[in-house]
């Protein structure tokens, strides 16, 4: 039986992540790179897909309880194990020098004494290549095409069914190190690593990277800063792009389809992310985040996707690996992403609101930005107009909804803006004004329902949808606005379960997939932000505290969660959710001045430094 998918914590070195399962088994690792193929991936299948398990051999004995935690304003795990023979604790991270990506992990003798069992079974491309090996006088090296790894320990090993196994006693005070290093296989492998050395490192660099936060007590708040650590650890070092999360094909529902890589950078989320990143402090990634962003999107705005590779990447081709089971047999497992190629008209928006709110915050000069918004709000003269996929990208039928018009909407707005606010002047004006207004005046009419006494998932339809919520956040209307009231009021009642929020009813099958999913945890954090602009800021904040209450023992988030089965569901951790936990805490933290307000207030706050 799998684990939970939050029984599972995180290591990265900014270039990758690894998931460390609380029984000390790393069962997802993908070497060099976050979207590169897994070596390690027995949480799509089991053991024989690969895994690196470290822990106390529970041939010999058993274990009572698992304790473990990041060490503070790190990505460094520490788990401890405690057993009837005495305790230990294993210690992961990964190094933070980027020519060689390596996983360093110490075995460490707290009380008594502790038989130990290693088992590294390596599986190139998605748990499909069984490697030639090769041994060595401290440990082992694995080939397979352009991929190498060097595993390394002073600890005797031996093969066994494919796999290399260790057997050890572990003493109080004793310390057994490990590492294992990628390198192309043209390549010589690198020398070798001292994992205490690595750990101490990371664990510097780590520090380093909290110690500047800043961001209105986010550094005092515990979990706001685990959840900016979160996002720093998904980014993609080089180009600045943020992914999703780092696996692919966690599912929205046990045993059901909905299963999806999230290994890449999501435009849906692009504003959000800019302001999570300048109201903690940390410019310069907020900067990185704007200018990956604005690689990714150059060229003709209407070939801009939603998504796009962590270097920028435009071909996502998606394909199934047919010969993994799947997380808890869901199938199937997917690589890529074919919603690439959708067409959905929120992402301009998004992409004209974080590029004015970058220059509203003193990040950068706009003349690049405005001229690239110049051209997308051309194209949107009439692509406004079209159906498209909408925010959640429905495999159904292309549909008017009603986010995707508001965030048009967004993009005149911005650009209006851009001119009344910094002066820029090109006699478009007296247009976009119009185009604005055109929008605003359409969705009040069409995506409204007055015997609902609600907005509408979209035109002519009665379906709710959770999006709906952002429309004060965007500043289409006010938070108290009536139509604000009774949608609020309608998502409460027909969206919520158990406390948390769908995204919209599935048996509508609006989306042209069987079966349901989880409560959306982002959706539930913008319920959060909409009570507390309508000043009900107490229910506001039982919700946040009810979402802090489901991460799990490590503080981290999966996109969904199963209040019935009490579960967190999709790829992990979830970027998103991270992302809407950092900027709540700040709404709720303020009465004015959070996310919410910055999105559509017009003034310009102080340049940043």
């Amino acid at each position: 039986m799998p684990m939970r998918i939050e029984d599972y914590a995180m290591i990265g070195d900014c270039r990758t992540a690894a998931l460390v399962g609380r029984d000390g088994s790393i069962d997802w690792l993908c070497l060099p790179r976050f979207d590169s193929g897994a070596c390690f991936a027995a949480i799509l299948g089991s053991p024989e897909n690969g895994r690196w398990k470290l822990s106390p051999d529970e041939r010999k004995l058993k274990i009572r309880k698992v304790e473990r935690r990041y060490r503070p304003g790190t990505m460094v795990l520490e788990t401890d194990f405690d057993t009837d023979s005495g305790a230990v604790r294993v210690t992961d991270a990964m190094s933070m020098d980027s020519e060689t990506p390596t996983v360093a992990r110490v075995v460490e003798g707290l009380r008594g004494e502790v038989p130990i069992w290693s088992e590294l079974v390596i599986r190139f491309d998605y748990g499909w290549i069984v490697p030639w090996v090769t041994r060595h006088e401290c440990g082992i090296s694995a080939i397979a095409g352009p991929d190498k790894l060097r595993f390394r320990s002073w600890i005797p090993s031996r093969g066994e069914g494919y796999a290399t196994v260790s057997e050890f006693v572990v003493r109080e005070g004793q310390k057994i190190p490990f590492t294992l290093a990628w390198h192309p296989s043209t390549k010589k492998a690198p020398a070798g690593l001292d994992a205490e050395g690595v750990i101490h490192d990371a664990e510097a660099r780590w520090r380093e990277w909290s110690s500047r936060c800043d961001g209105n007590g986010a550094r005092q708040d515990e979990t706001v800063l685990r959840s900016l650590l979160t996002l720093k650890a998904l980014t993609y070092g080089p180009t600045g792009g943020i992914v999703a999360a780092p696996t692919t094909s966690l599912p929205e529902r046990i045993g059901g389809v909905r299963n999806w890589d999230y290994r890449m950078c999501w435009l849906r989320d692009a504003t959000f992310t800019l302001l999570a990143l300048i109201n903690a402090g940390y410019l310069d990634e907020a900067r990185e985040w704007r200018e990956w962003l604005l690689r990714a999107v150059a060229g003709r705005p209407d070939h801009l996707q939603i998504m796009y590779g962590i270097t920028g990447e435009r071909r996502l081709t998606e394909f199934e690996l047919n010969w993994l089971p799947g997380y808890e047999n869901s199938k199937p497992v997917r690589v890529g992403n074919l919603a690439s190629e959708q067409f959905q008209l929120d992402v301009y928006g998004e992409v004209c609101d974080a590029l004015f709110q970058a220059h509203r915050h003193g990040l950068s000069d706009l003349d690049d930005a405005w001229r690239l918004g110049q051209v997308i709000l051309d194209f949107l003269e009439e692509a406004w107009k079209q159906p498209d996929q909408g925010i959640w990208e429905v495999r159904g039928n292309r549909r008017h909804f009603v986010h995707s018009k508001v965030m048009a909407w967004v993009a005149f707005d911005r650009g209006v803006k851009a001119i009344e606010i910094f002066g820029y002047s090109d006699g478009h004006l007296e247009k976009w004004k119009q185009q604005r207004d055109a929008i605003h005046q359409e969705v009040c009419a069409k995506g409204f329902d007055p015997g609902l006494n609600s907005f509408v998932q979209a035109y002519g339809e009665k379906n709710l949808d959770a999006s709906l919520l952002m429309i004060p956040l965007v500043g289409f209307l006010p938070a108290k606005d009536p139509r604000i009231l009774g949608t609020v009021a309608a998502i409460e009642k027909r969206l919520m379960n158990q406390g948390f929020v769908r995204r919209y009813d599935t048996t509508s099958a609006v989306d042209g997939l069987p079966g349901n999913e989880g409560a959306f945890l982002p959706c539930t954090f913008w319920l959060a932000d909409n009570l507390a602009l309508q000043d009900r800021r107490d229910e506001a904040r039982a919700i946040y505290d009810r979402l802090l209450d489901i991460r799990n023992d490590v503080g981290l988030l999966a996109e969904e969660y199963d209040p019935i089965a009490k579960r967190q569901l999709g790829n992990f951790p979830q970027a998103f959710s991270h992302i809407c936990h950092v900027n709540t805490a700040r709404n709720l933290a303020h009465e004015r001045g959070g996310p919410s307000e910055q999105r559509h207030k017009d003034e310009t706050p102080k340049a940043a430094s």
